[in-house]
C-alpha cells in the first residue's frame, strides 16, 4: 500500500507542475488564443521526453518548442518555462534551507554549498530582471552588444517577455505556494517508499534530507539525476542510521517514480507527440 501511495502522489505533483505552468501562461497576452489539451499534451510529453535528458533542461526546451508551435511567440514561450523552473529552483532552495535547520553542519558541503550557490545566483538573476530597471537596462545593453542582429533583437524579446511578470504578483506567489507543496509531495514520496524498505527513518530525518537531495539533482551533470541522487541518499541517510544498501535502494526506486510519473507523457508521445487538437477542436477552453 505505500508503494500505491507513492505512485498516487506523484501523479499528483505532476498535475500540481502542470498547473503552476498554466498559471503562469495568463499573464503573456501572446497566449490567450491557447486552450487548455494542448497545453497539456505539451507539458506531459515534455516532461517524459526529459526523462532522458541531463537535468530538466532538455524537458524545459521541448515544452517551449512545443508551445512555439502553438503560434506563441518564442520569446514568450521560453519565458514561461523559465520562469516556471525558476520558481521550481526557488522553492527546492526554500525547501534545502528547511533541512539545513535540522543539519546545519551541512552547509559546509562542497556539494550542498554548489547546489546552494547555482540555486541563490539563478533566482537572484531572475528576480532582478523581473523586477529591477537598472538590471533591466543592463540586460539591455548586454543584447545590444550581441554580435549579431538577430540574437539582439531575440535577447529584446526575451528580456520584454520576462519583464511581463513584473505586476503578476499573484500568479508568481500562486505558483511559489504551488512549487513548495510539489516538493513536499516529493518528501512524502521518498517517506513512503522508505516504508515499503522497512526504512526505520522518521518522517523529520526526510524533511532534513530530501530537499538536500533535490538540491543536490538539480546540478545539471547527469541524466535524470542518476547518480548525484543515490551518492546523495546514501550519504545523508546514513546520518539517521539507514544502511548504505537501504539508502541505495531508496534512491533508485525515488528516481523511477520519478519516470512512472511521466508515463502518462509517453502514451501522449506515442500517440502524437506534440501534436495537439488545433484550438476549438475538442478544445477545453482558454488557459
Amino acid at each position: 500500500r505505500f508503494l500505491a501511495a507513492a505512485v498516487a502522489l506523484v501523479l499528483l505533483d505532476r498535475s500540481l507542475m502542470a498547473y503552476r505552468w498554466l498559471v503562469l501562461l495568463r499573464p503573456l497576452a501572446s497566449t490567450s488564443h491557447l486552450s487548455l489539451r494542448p497545453v497539456m499534451r505539451i507539458f506531459f510529453v515534455s516532461t517524459f521526453v526529459g526523462t532522458f535528458l541531463p537535468a530538466s533542461v532538455g524537458g524545459d526546451a521541448v515544452r517551449a518548442y512545443g508551445l512555439a508551435r502553438q503560434q506563441v511567440p518564442a520569446a514568450a514561450a521560453v519565458a514561461s518555462v523559465f520562469m516556471d523552473r525558476m520558481l521550481g529552483v526557488l522553492s527546492v532552495l526554500l525547501m534545502a534551507g528547511v533541512g539545513l535547520a535540522f543539519a546545519a553542519d551541512l552547509a559546509g558541503n562542497i556539494y550542498i554549498l554548489a547546489g546552494l550557490g547555482v540555486s541563490i545566483a539563478a533566482c537572484g538573476l531572475t528576480a532582478a530582471l523581473v523586477f529591477s530597471s537598472t538590471a533591466s537596462r543592463a540586460a539591455a545593453r548586454l543584447a545590444d552588444r550581441a554580435p549579431w542582429v538577430a540574437v539582439s533583437r531575440i535577447g529584446h524579446k526575451l528580456l520584454a517577455a520576462i519583464q511581463s511578470y513584473a505586476n503578476a504578483h499573484r500568479e508568481l506567489l500562486n505558483v511559489l505556494a504551488g512549487s513548495l507543496a510539489v516538493q513536499v509531495l516529493r518528501i512524502v514520496q521518498a517517506y513512503y517508499l522508505g516504508r515499503a524498505l522497512g526504512i526505520a527513518a522518521s518522517p523529520a530525518a526526510y524533511f532534513a534530507f530530501v530537499p538536500l537531495v533535490l538540491l543536490v539533482m538539480l546540478l545539471p551533470v547527469t541524466i535524470n539525476g542518476l547518480g548525484t541522487s543515490q551518492w546523495a541518499f546514501v550519504w545523508l541517510f546514513a546520518r539517521a542510521g539507514v544502511g548504505a544498501a537501504e539508502a541505495f535502494a531508496l534512491s533508485v526506486l525515488f528516481v523511477a517514480l520519478g519516470v512512472v510519473g511521466n508515463l502518462p507523457g509517453a502514451l501522449l508521445y506515442l500517440t502524437g507527440g506534440l501534436h495537439a487538437p488545433s484550438p476549438g477542436r475538442g478544445a477545453a477552453g482558454p488557459v
